[in-house]
């Protein structure tokens, strides 16, 4: 990488390449092979998987807002696997690994920086729970260890290590802990699979989807989906839809003829104004619901629990602002002087376990991908491989199968409640 940086500086043409270009749109055809519904991070991941790996490219993706709008860019970009569970542990731990080498696979730099997590424990059960969780997490090939207080205070000079008079006892430390720009992970996947000849169509919104009975499946079987482009309506048929709209799983599904388990919920986070380096590892408090990262740029960013009413409206509240604010000056007190910049919300789509929902669906070849929480960026590369295989060959794949949704009516749930940087 310094040789081509060098090459790129002293060449006097400097062949620079406009790397996030996606070609003009085109008019909808009346029938694709796939059909994916959301064009986040996970829709398009899906999307280039399907191209380049199954050879799939008879794929249009379907937002109905802009690339990588929703979700995706309403997310602080944590990359982790210090899960609680093995299924969970083993499915995150491929996505930090793909996350690792995206930049080179895309030749599209997402600025990926591994910089570890630490999780505060404040109590002797939270050490207990800490320590199963690095034993889990190091017996599925993670990096995650508990460590002391002056370790701690070596990674953190600046912690208050006595916040709210509830000492630091103890942290779990996830050296794979990492962050990479969110919307550039959202180009780089639209941008392969575009190249591979793969249809987006932006600003276009899925308002129904067309079920057949079937003679295999009670509920149907799926052979298309409404559209509305502006004023315009289309009908397109496909052999197989994929449903990839976070916050709004459970309405998507209801236009399809079943009910998820889902509930959704405003997640907000804010930032500051940027101040010179002093946090790389990203620091979070499940005591104090609050997790604090400074990002390459200088700005501190705070998150915490998602509000505790549902909602589909990614509005920003003053309550909210205030309650996370101090619990973030009881981990660092000397931000009470810094200024807010912005404050923003998505929408998670949070199931009983905290656990996502992918797969086969009541509805013959609809298949699922929801119920992501907090999570979904997190694992947006191994998402998108898993569910390219399932559309490629019909059949779930071993990663995924813990994770589907009849697990619910089977009493067969991935508790992997108390796994988040906070509460929820």
């Amino acid at each position: 990488m310094p040789f081509a940086l060098l090459k790129y500086g002293l060449n006097k043409d400097y062949p620079f390449e406009q790397d996030a270009d996606l070609p003009a749109p085109t008019s909808l055809k009346p029938h694709y092979d796939a059909v994916i519904i959301g064009g986040g991070g996970h829709g398009v991941a899906t999307a280039y998987y399907l191209a380049k790996y199954h050879g799939i490219t008879n794929v249009a993706v379907l937002e109905k807002g802009y690339l990588g709008g929703g979700n995706t860019a309403r997310n602080t970009a944590v990359i982790r696997s210090n899960y609680l569970t093995s299924e969970g542990v083993k499915f995150y731990s491929e996505s930090v690994k793909l996350f690792k080498d995206l930049s080179n696979e895309f030749d599209f730099n997402i600025m990926y920086s591994r910089r570890g997590q630490l999780t505060l424990a404040h109590t002797d059960s939270a050490i207990r729970a800490f320590r199963q969780r690095a034993e889990v997490n190091k017996h599925f090939g993670g990096k995650t260890e508990l460590i002391g207080p002056q370790e701690i205070r070596e990674l953190v000079p600046t912690l208050n290590m006595n916040p709210g008079h509830q000492p630091v006892l103890a942290g779990l430390w996830h050296m794979d802990g990492a962050t990479a720009r969110h919307d550039a992970v959202a180009w780089g996947y639209a941008k392969g699979a575009t190249q591979r000849g793969v249809e987006l169509h932006q600003l276009t919104e899925v308002t129904d989807v067309l079920v057949e009975a079937s003679s295999s499946s009670s509920g149907g079987k799926v052979t298309g989906v409404k559209v509305r482009q502006g004023s315009a309506e289309h009908t397109i048929r496909c052999g197989v839809a994929v449903q990839a709209v976070s916050g709004h799983s459970t309405l998507l599904a209801e236009k399809a003829g079943f009910q998820l388990p889902i509930v959704s919920y405003p997640l907000q986070a804010m930032v500051t104004q940027p101040v010179k380096p002093f946090l790389d590892p990203l620091v979070s408090s499940p005591a104090f619901h609050c997790y604090v990262q400074q990002t390459g740029r200088g700005e501190i960013v705070f998150g915490g629990g998602s509000d505790p009413y549902p909602l589909y409206n990614s509005r920003s509240t003053l309550e909210l602002k205030e309650q996370l604010l101090a619990h973030a000056v009881e981990l660092f007190p000397f931000m009470a002087n810094l200024k807010l910049m912005r404050q923003w919300t998505g929408l998670t789509d949070m199931t009983s376990d905290y656990s996502p929902i992918m797969g086969l669906s009541p509805v013959e070849n609809y298949y699922l991908d929801a119920g992501w929480g907090t999570w979904g960026f997190k694992s947006t590369p191994i998402c998108g491989q898993a569910m390219a295989e399932l559309v490629a060959t019909g059949k779930v794949p071993e990663l995924i199968q813990p994770f589907s949704a009849d697990r619910f009516s089977e009493f067969r749930q991935v508790n992997e409640m108390g796994a988040t940087a906070a509460s929820h």
